[in-house]
């Protein structure tokens, strides 16, 4: 028997819902406690810069239990996106469990008791609850990353602007105006055609490597997810925990993947005009392929080429008035710097003893399946297991993580399984693939299939066979992972 819990989840975007769905399902008290005054996360429409969209197709990027609508986009808007999140929560009864405007402050664990005592501030007031149980759901894009250079504040009052990218929402204000992005994420390549077509006067994108980038479409006819999504390109690379006879085909293959990557990046090169613009990387693809890899804003490279968008390696080094600066000594005119720098992860409101168990000095962090860590009880990480089939990775993970809350997994690991598994993985990310090693190790991709096979098996899942060709040259599909989970025995928790 599966004692009934009283569950803190935090966050009410793709993983925080997925979570709270979770546990609810299981019978399970669920509070959701969000710092903003929307569902959402990334998707909340006032945090979204202007024409954002998703970067995997709607098939990819769904519920299992819910598909996007068919009148969606094959890449939906972010506004259809927080629209059908909206939707997810009100048919799953998720949206009346949402506190909104709600902030952790601290956490401790209960005196004499499991779970944890969670301050909560909301409405300039304090208060005090406790949980048995918290599913931290704030992922990889919680908190800004804030940049400041010498001269800002003068270049600010002399009327110039610096916003972080999810501050631009408003596209009216690059109108006639010079901009200069900073940074070369899809965001910062999206803001940058987006200017050009808002009608900024001068477009400017600072970058300080090249990065390989993929196409919605391949050679302008396959889909990049028969590429990067599929079984079949996932086993060219080297994954943990080998057996030897893995290991001896890898090698005997070698020549082969060298070639299917070679082949891969001429492709790119003359497909996005890499050459012409100065925009081809140094690196191997494959070597770089994770959840950094962005997807290809479609105008960019044109834009670049012909010079509607000027593209110079380096950073910002200081403001003047009406100029940027930049570390190559380029002064670059300008009335706007977007400062399209990324997100920080962490959990700022867990006490500092358990951060240090929680992540490496490196920025490594300590999570067995990238959701639980053996030395923080009765907690977990939904969403922290990026991929790029985040909202099937973020249910897999909660649907995994309520099952080790009750001791219901059908492969409940023990606390020293789980050390040894963490150790063995920060090593093969330090040592054996450093591009693993990106947002602190919590991200999947491209290793998508073997994730979501150890946490079936975990769960106790059956795997019914596919056909051979869909299982290996097809990519995930939600609704044969519904099947999945609902193959593993049921329970609720009373």
């Amino acid at each position: 028997m599966v004692d009934k819990k009283k569950v803190c989840v935090i966050g009410a975007g793709v993983s925080g819902l997925a979570a709270a769905h979770a546990f609810k399902q299981r019978g399970h008290e669920v509070e959701i406690v969000e710092r903003s005054n929307d569902l959402g996360g990334v998707w909340e429409p006032a945090r979204s810069y202007p024409d954002v969209q998703t970067q995997s197709p709607k098939d990819l990027y769904r519920y299992t239990s819910m598909p996007m609508p068919d009148d969606y986009p094959e890449w939906p808007k972010g506004t259809q996106v927080h629209a059908y999140l909206k939707g997810y929560a009100e048919r799953n009864g998720l949206a009346s469990l949402i506190r909104y405007g709600t902030k952790v402050v601290s956490m401790q664990r209960r005196d004499g008791a499991k779970g944890w005592r969670v301050e909560l501030a909301s409405g300039g007031k304090t208060a005090s609850q406790d949980f048995d149980f918290v599913a931290v759901c704030t992922g990889n894009f919680s908190a800004k990353r804030e940049l400041v250079h010498p001269g800002q504040d003068e270049f600010v009052a002399a009327g110039g602007e610096v916003l972080h990218s999810s501050e631009y929402t408003d596209p009216a204000t690059v109108r006639g105006k010079r901009v200069v992005v900073l940074g070369f994420s899809k965001s910062a390549t999206d803001i940058a055609v987006n200017a050009v077509k808002s009608g900024a006067t001068a477009v400017t994108i600072v970058y300080l490597e090249p990065v390989w980038r993929i196409p919605y479409f391949i050679g302008g006819l396959i889909n990049f997810k028969r590429i990067l999504y599929v079984r079949a390109q996932e086993v060219m690379f080297p994954n943990w925990d080998q057996p030897l006879l893995a290991r001896l085909g890898h090698a005997l293959a070698k020549p082969f993947v060298w070639a299917n990557w070679r082949a891969l990046e001429s492709l790119l090169s003359l497909q996005l005009k890499l050459k012409k613009t100065g925009l081809r990387p140094k690196v191997p693809i494959e070597t770089s392929i994770n959840c950094s890899v962005p997807i290809v804003t479609p105008g960019f490279f044109d834009m670049v080429a012909d010079g509607r968008i000027k593209a110079i390696q380096g950073t910002i080094a200081a403001y003047e008035q009406g100029s940027v600066i930049l570390s190559g000594g380029e002064r670059v005119d300008a009335d706007m710097a977007i400062l399209a720098v990324g997100w920080k992860s962490g959990v700022p409101f867990l006490p500092e003893e358990y951060q240090r168990k929680l992540v490496e000095p490196d920025g490594q962090y300590r999570l067995y399946r990238v959701i639980a860590n053996p030395d923080l009880p009765d907690m977990g990480f939904v969403g922290f297991n990026s991929s790029f089939c985040t909202v099937l990775s973020a249910e897999l993970a909660a649907n995994w993580l309520v099952r080790y809350a009750d001791g219901k997994l059908g492969r409940q690991p023990t606390h020293h399984e789980m050390t040894d598994n963490i150790e063995m993985m920060l090593r093969w990310k330090r040592d054996e693939r450093p591009a693993a090693s990106v947002y602190g190790g919590l991200c999947v991709a491209p290793y998508h299939f073997k994730h979501f096979d150890e946490l079936l098996a975990d769960i106790g899942a059956t795997k019914r066979r596919r056909n051979p060709l869909a299982e290996n040259f097809a990519p995930p599909n939600a609704d044969a992972y519904a099947g999945y989970l609902n193959s593993a025995p049921d329970y609720r928790a009373a």
